[in-house]
């Protein structure tokens, strides 16, 4: 078996396995849960090694699966996949190890989670759009259980609408990738080949018509506005857990398939709307920003900064089918990657603090905490680790992130993206605004009146939490080992938007 078809199945056998041995433990299941989350994650370590950075296809496989459409189960890895599979290995351990106290249903808390971590590695190695489209829609069945099963509040209503909404998307993607497999000759569904001969390339209308389908189904999934309004009520109502998959790798899945599936394979129909495209990032940067300062509620606070943050690479994605510098353009896609990884990381980090302080209080509500820092002083440390990370504080990875990302777009040259660039940075303003307003109002100042609920950190929290943080400044710091690997796919991406 390929070490890559490894990766992506062994979550889930091992999520399977654990109904094949009933009397297993609570705690037996979680250890276990966690050593094959540890085991993945190793064996995506030793694939990154064995990648190298020529920005090639490695690890690939492609045999035969639905003939009469030629689709198949063609998978592989390269720069932008790498990245992808790496964070999704590291966070489903970071929760996996987060759950060590997890009471309720364990066995199919931990089966369901291993069951994501397969459909997520196999949806970034994916390379047909047919077996995208699979993975694409269990990740949604996935976590509508999760936050059914295993959330608080208004949880059956959230994960409904979180199900339906999205599951609406999936289908409008569907038509667009059928759109691609009519308008490519000879029809297929294979990646590979619609990236190196784009359909529609001669048909402008069809061609905008895909790229609307594909657009939508991708928009709602990252979210950007004005198709977010699914996620806060499914981050609120989610368990800590989930809410830390669901922002830190399925919205991924969005942003993903826009420079997977949505740049290479409508070049022409990007460029030709790509002041559309920056234009509802910015709106999504300020807008996510701006809602995100007025909540009085820790969780929806961060909700709100993943649509700001996904806006950033929605910008940074337009600006690169835009006219202007190529070395540019390139910078800000390499930007956009690099944000993928960074705000999974950071706002993994940071749902999973929001849910030791519900852990503990029962309640998000920032107004009732307060001295959190004479309370839990490495809680509130990692809290305020986390707010710099997530407003680009140099040091972190969000700075590395955004600098490419402004960087790139204002220098593509012209007026329109200047004003564009500081329209984004006044979103950073926002941010720090918002995060320095809940380090005064929860951690600082005088105690609350449900501050002496707070205890600090247990040992698994700690152990879930910390290297999140950690890899962020590793990152901030010494960025070479990512960029190296996403450079060379950036400039792969760009040259054919610009061909």
């Amino acid at each position: 078996m390929n070490v890559l078809s490894l990766v992506i199945f062994l979550p889930l056998a091992v999520g399977l396995g654990l109904y094949a041995v009933p009397r297993l433990g609570a705690r037996a299941v979680t250890w276990t849960w966690i050593a094959a989350c540890a085991v993945d994650l190793a064996l995506v370590a030793a694939m990154w090694i064995g990648h190298g950075t020529d920005g090639g296809i490695s690890y690939e496989t492609d045999a035969r699966w639905i003939p009469s459409v030629r689709a198949g189960y063609h998978i592989g890895v390269d720069g932008l996949s790498l990245p992808l599979l790496a964070l999704t290995s590291l966070l489903f351990l970071a929760c996996a190890i987060y759950s060590l106290r997890q009471e309720r249903q364990v066995r199919a808390f931990a089966a369901l989670f291993l069951f994501l971590q397969t459909v997520s590695l196999g949806l970034f190695a994916a390379l047909d759009l047919l077996l995208f489209f699979v993975f694409f829609d269990l990740s949604i069945v996935g976590m509508y259980f999760v936050i059914a099963g295993w959330g608080h509040g208004d949880r059956t209503r959230s994960a409904l609408k979180f199900f339906l909404y999205t599951f609406l998307g999936s289908l409008v993607l569907l038509l667009g990738f059928i759109g691609l497999y009519l308008g490519a000759e000879p029809h297929t569904f294979d990646m590979v080949e619609l990236t190196r001969t784009p359909p529609l390339a001669g048909s402008a209308g069809l061609a905008g018509l895909v790229l609307l389908a594909i657009g939508t189904g991708l928009a709602i999934k990252t979210p950007t506005v004005p198709f977010h309004t699914w996620l806060p009520p499914a981050h609120t109502d989610a368990p800590a857990a989930g809410s830390a998959i669901l922002a830190g790798i399925l919205l991924k899945m969005g942003t993903y398939g826009f420079v997977r599936i949505a740049m290479p394979m409508l070049p022409d129909a990007w460029r030709r709307y790509a002041w559309v495209i920056i234009i509802v990032g910015v709106i999504s940067v300020l807008y996510g920003a701006l809602v995100a300062y007025a909540q009085e509620d820790l969780k929806r606070l961060v909700a709100y900064t993943s649509v700001n943050h996904m806006g950033y690479i929605i910008v940074a994605l337009g600006a690169a089918g835009a006219a202007g510098d190529q070395a540019a353009r390139r910078l800000a896609v390499t930007g956009a990657v690099t944000q993928m990884v960074s705000h999974g990381l950071i706002t993994g980090a940071l749902f999973l603090l929001a849910g030791v302080l519900y852990g503990r209080a029962g309640t998000y509500d920032m107004g009732r905490f307060g001295g959190l820092a004479g309370r839990a002083p490495v809680f509130s440390a990692l809290v305020a680790a986390g707010a710099f990370a997530s407003l680009g504080l140099p040091g972190f990875s969000g700075f590395i992130a955004e600098f490419q990302i402004f960087t790139g777009v204002i220098g593509s040259g012209g007026a329109g993206l200047a004003v564009v660039g500081a329209l984004a940075i006044v979103g950073i303003l926002i941010t720090a605004a918002l995060f320095l307003r809940l380090l005064h109002r929860a951690v600082l100042g005088p105690p609350g009146e449900l501050t002496a609920r707070v205890t600090d950190l247990r040992p698994s929290e700690a152990g879930a939490i910390v290297p999140l943080l950690l890899l962020a400044v590793v990152i901030g710091v010494a960025p070479r080992l990512l960029l190296d690997v996403i450079e060379p796919i950036s400039a792969t991406v760009v040259s054919l938007v610009a061909r």
